[in-house]
């Protein structure tokens, strides 16, 4: 059962549209599903003090010491969530990362457009949109 939502930041919530994607976010929360952001950036600073409120884990691999798309990236971020990998879908921009994400164990999305994606989580939870 899919229980936690991943995220890129850059590509995915820098999207023009992404306020849609974090629309989402909200009421999948209100439905008691975890959300994470996993960034290969060094360190949160005001991309966490932005999005915070969106999140229950925000995962820097500068900060965590490991980055995507290294398998250990994407367990330590369900671990935060308090899930194994399996119970996560993860979304990127990038190929490789959605790649890794797969191998981890997690669901992936690779993130084309905001619609695109919205349509992918929508199939993938039914109930959260």
């Amino acid at each position: 059962m899919l229980r936690g939502i991943v995220l890129d930041y850059a590509g995915v919530l820098t999207d023009p549209e992404a306020p849609a994607l974090l629309a989402y976010l909200d009421k999948a929360r209100d439905r008691g599903i975890r959300t994470a952001l996993l960034s290969n950036a060094a360190g949160g600073g005001a991309v966490r003090r932005r999005l915070s409120a969106w999140f229950d884990a925000l995962v820097f691999s500068g900060e965590a010491g490991v980055a995507k798309p290294a398998t250990e990236a994407y367990h330590l971020t369900a671990e935060r969530l308090g899930f194994v990998p399996a119970a996560c879908v993860f979304v990127d921009d990038a190929e490789r990362n959605v790649a890794g994400a797969v191998a981890a164990g997690m669901v992936g999305v690779r993130h084309t457009s905001v619609e695109d994606t919205l349509a992918e989580l929508d199939a993938l939870f039914p109930a959260a949109g």
